[in-house]
C-alpha cells in the first residue's frame, strides 16, 4: 500500500529521518516495521503559533518497495534539419532550447551579454566602481537576471504549466533535490552559475549553438514573416522560427519592433523602493522569538494591501540577502535583491512597490510613455545618489514623517547610500501610497515599522512596461507567423519558473506549427 499523509514535525526533529518514520507510522496507524520507505513530497514552515513547526507531506510505502524514479527526459543529439533561433539566454531562452532538443529541433541562441563566468568581472565593476556595461550586468548575460540576483523558484502560476518538470530539470543539471519539496524553493546566486553552465553543456552536446556578445540589431520582414535577423549590426542570419526571450530590460528590442511596425502595447507594472531590515528583526516578528532556532532558515515575509486605487505589495523578498545595483545604463539607478544559498547575511530586503498604469504617466498616444516614466524614476534616483550607483536612502520612520534622515543604518548595498528626501524625490503617486502601506504593514507585522529599517531607491524592474502581443491577441493586426515572443520581456511571465514554462510553451507552439 502507498499512502500520502501530512505530519507535523517539531523543529528539533526535522533532520532526524528515524523520527520522521515514527511520526508517519503513528499518523497512519501502522507498525514501524511495516514502513518500507518514506518519501518527503513537500516541506513548509508553519509559524502561525508561538512555536514554529514543520509540516511535511509524505508518501509512505507500507509493505511495499518504492518504485525507482527515472528522469522523464533523456537528452540526445538533434538529428533533424529543423532549426529555431532564440534571442536571449535567460530562463525563457534556455528552457526553450532544452525543449527544442527534446522535440528534435536545433536551437541557436544569441545572447547580447557574456557567458556566466565572464559576467562576474562586469558585476564587480558595477559594485566596486559604479561602472555599468550596458550589455553585461545583473540583467543581461547568460542565465539572465535570476542567475546573479537570487534564484528564487517560487511561483503562483501553477496553471501555466508543469512546475515540477522545470524543477526536475534544475536538479538534473546540479541543483539540490530539496527544491523539489520545499514550499518556497531557492537555489542561490552562488550555485546557479554552475547549473547554468551545465545547461549550456547539455545544449551544446546535443547539437545546439550558443553565441555570446551577440546582440540582435536588425530584423527583415517579407510576407508577414521574419526573413533574416542582423546580429551586431553586421552579420545576417536566415530565420525559420524566431523566439524572442530578451527579458524585461531590453528596451532597444521594443524600439526595433516598433520601427518594423510589429505590434507592441503598453501595460501596467510597479515601481517603488527596496526596503531593508536587520534579519534578526524579521526573524523575531515571524518566529516569535528573540533567537532563531538552528533548524529554521532566515525568515521571509510577503505583504499586500490596497491604498485607495493603488495596490502596494512586497516583491522579490530576500531573507539573509543583499541589495545589488541592477542598472543597465550609466545614468540610471535600478535596485534588486539577492541571496546566496545559505541566506546568511545579517540583512533582509524586499521590493516594496506601487502599481503603475496610464493614469500615472498620463494619457498619451506614445506607446513608450510607461517605459519613459520608468526611466525618469531611475534617472532621478541616480542623480539623488550623486552617481557611481550610490543609492538615495531614508529611514522608513523619517520617510513617513517627511523628514531627511540625520543618519542611516548600515546597509548591505556595496556602492553605498546617501541620506536623501525620498518623500520628495519619488512622485506623490508613489511616495504617499508607500507611506500609508508602511503603517498598514506594521498592523500585521508589529515591529516592521522601525527606525532600524530604511528604504533605498529605486525598484523599477518588477516587470516590463511593454507587452508584445501574441497571435491570439492581435485582433485586427497582421500576425508575424514565425515570431514567438515569450518570458518577461514579452510581458507574459514574472520570475524564473514562469519564464521557463513560457519558453517551453513557445517551442511547443512551434512544434505544433511544424508537425500539424
Amino acid at each position: 500500500m502507498i499512502k500520502e499523509t501530512e505530519i507535523v514535525v517539531p523543529l528539533d526533529f526535522i533532520n532526524n529521518s528515524e523520527k520522521l518514520r515514527e511520526l508517519t507510522a503513528l499518523k497512519i496507524g501502522i507498525d514501524l516495521s511495516e514502513l518500507n520507505f518514506l518519501k518527503v513530497r513537500k516541506r513548509s514552515i508553519d509559524a502561525r503559533s508561538k512555536e514554529p513547526i514543520y509540516r511535511l507531506s509524505v508518501i509512505a510505502f507500507v509493505n511495499e518497495d518504492p518504485s525507482l524514479e527515472i528522469f522523464p527526459i533523456m537528452f540526445t543529439p538533434v538529428t533533424s534539419h529543423l532549426t529555431c533561433h532564440i534571442i536571449g539566454s535567460g530562463p525563457a531562452g534556455l528552457f526553450a532550447a532544452l525543449k527544442c532538443i527534446e522535440l528534435n529541433i536545433k536551437p541557436i541562441i544569441f545572447e547580447r551579454g557574456k557567458d556566466v563566468q565572464s559576467r562576474r568581472k562586469d558585476l564587480k565593476a558595477i559594485q566596486q566602481d559604479g561602472f555599468v556595461n550596458s550589455d553585461s550586468n545583473y540583467c543581461f548575460g547568460e542565465g539572465g537576471a535570476g542567475t546573479y540576483s537570487d534564484g528564487k523558484l517560487y511561483t503562483r502560476s501553477k496553471k501555466r504549466g508543469d512546475v515540477d518538470s522545470i524543477l526536475s530539470l534544475f536538479v538534473f543539471h546540479g541543483a539540490s533535490p530539496d527544491i523539489l519539496i520545499d514550499a518556497h524553493p531557492h537555489i542561490g546566486s552562488n550555485k546557479l552559475p554552475k547549473i547554468i553552465n551545465a545547461i549550456r553543456d547539455t545544449i551544446i552536446q546535443c547539437g545546439g549553438e550558443i553565441n555570446f556578445e551577440s546582440k540582435l540589431t536588425g530584423i527583415s520582414l517579407k510576407n508577414s514573416l521574419i526573413n533574416t535577423i542582423t546580429i551586431n549590426e553586421s552579420i545576417e542570419h536566415k530565420i525559420d522560427k524566431l523566439i524572442l526571450a530578451t527579458g524585461h530590460s531590453a528596451r532597444d528590442i521594443y524600439n526595433l519592433l516598433h520601427r518594423k511596425n510589429i505590434l507592441i502595447e503598453s501595460k501596467s507594472y510597479a515601481i517603488g523602493v527596496r526596503i531593508e531590515h536587520p534579519q534578526r528583526l524579521i526573524d523575531k516578528i515571524q518566529y516569535h522569538s528573540e533567537i532563531r532556532h538552528k533548524n529554521l532558515p532566515a525568515s521571509a515575509y510577503n505583504f499586500a494591501c490596497q491604498i485607495g486605487e493603488k495596490g502596494v505589495y512586497s516583491f522579490c523578498m530576500c531573507p539573509g540577502g543583499i541589495i545589488v545595483p541592477a542598472s543597465t545604463e550609466d545614468d540610471e539607478l535600478v535596485l534588486n535583491g539577492m541571496s546566496v544559498s545559505r541566506r546568511d547575511s545579517p540583512y533582509a530586503n524586499s521590493g516594496f512597490v506601487v502599481t503603475i498604469n496610464e493614469q500615472d504617466w498620463g494619457e498619451s498616444k506614445n506607446i513608450f510613455a510607461g517605459l519613459e516614466y520608468q526611466s525618469m524614476i531611475e534617472k532621478d534616483a541616480y542623480k539623488a545618489g550623486g552617481g557611481k550607483q550610490k543609492s538615495p536612502a531614508q529611514r522608513i520612520t523619517d520617510f513617513v514623517e517627511n523628514k531627511v534622515s540625520s543618519s542611516l543604518p548600515d546597509s548591505s548595498y556595496i556602492p553605498g547610500t546617501v541620506s536623501s528626501p525620498l518623500h520628495e524625490i519619488l512622485p506623490k503617486n508613489i511616495s504617499v501610497p508607500l507611506q500609508k502601506a508602511l503603517i498598514e504593514t506594521n498592523k500585521s507585522m508589529r515591529g516592521y515599522f522601525t527606525s532600524e529599517a530604511q528604504i533605498l531607491a529605486a525598484e523599477t524592474r518588477t516587470s516590463s512596461p511593454i507587452r508584445i502581443p501574441r497571435d491570439n491577441e492581435l485582433k485586427n493586426h497582421v500576425e508575424i507567423k514565425n515570431l514567438y515572443p515569450c518570458g518577461e520581456g514579452a510581458g507574459y511571465a514574472g520570475g524564473i519558473i514562469s519564464a521557463a514554462i513560457d519558453g517551453q510553451k513557445s517551442v511547443e507552439a512551434i512544434a505544433k506549427s511544424i508537425y500539424s
